[in-house]
């Protein structure tokens, strides 16, 4: 069994991704299954880009994406990507799409294949503040979503998919009026959501 996990380099006016720093801390094999930690660019098509080329190196079982929500108070496991890129802020390219369709051929919005009510269920179980999310926005987050989910549907019917957000960590807050949650804890998290999907 073949776990890639995939986490974003800091974006915005961050010097931190948490996602990238919690992928990092997990341990490399996971109740037997090999963890494969893929670092991708905030960027648009080329995050989906690097990811392609790993999913064909790797045949992965199970892909689950990490991405930081600032302003979040929880761990939120989404149900949905949207066909569609619309950003606030440039990406790290300077790329700014507005209601840009991802791929031509592609379904309006693809849910998620994990079990999300049930990896939501055993983080609360371990006292993690953890929620599923209905929109995983219409940045890189849902860009990477949408991707994987596109080339599970289009090419590897029975590989399983989706993406998690987490929330700012205690040093990215300390100049802003935003919640957070320790890496500590943001890890035990996502190691329970991989535990979870293996059991």
């Amino acid at each position: 069994m073949k776990i890639l996990v995939t986490g974003f380099e800091p974006f915005g006016e961050e010097v931190i991704n948490p996602s990238l720093e919690a992928i990092k801390k997990l341990d490399n094999e996971i109740m037997g299954a090999e963890i494969i930690k893929l670092k991708l660019p905030t960027v648009f098509g080329k995050s989906i880009d690097i990811l392609e080329n790993a999913l064909e190196k790797e045949k992965p079982d199970v892909v689950i994406s990490i991405g930081q929500a600032g302003g979040r108070d929880k761990i939120t496991v989404e149900r949905v990507a949207i066909n569609i890129s619309d950003a606030r802020i440039p990406d790290n390219k300077g790329n700014k799409p507005i209601d840009e369709i991802i791929f031509e051929d592609g379904e309006n919005a693809y849910f998620s294949n994990l079990p999300i009510k049930k990896i939501v269920e055993e983080m609360k179980k371990e006292n993690i503040p953890a929620a599923i999310s209905n929109t995983a926005g219409t940045y890189v987050c849902n860009h990477i979503m949408y991707g994987l989910l596109y080339n599970i549907d289009k090419k590897y019917p029975k590989m399983k998919g989706g993406f998690i957000h987490i929330p700012y960590i205690p040093e990215q807050v300390i100049e802003k009026n935003a919640p957070s949650m320790s890496l500590e804890n943001i890890v035990k998290g996502i190691n329970i959501a991989i535990e979870t999907i293996l059991s």
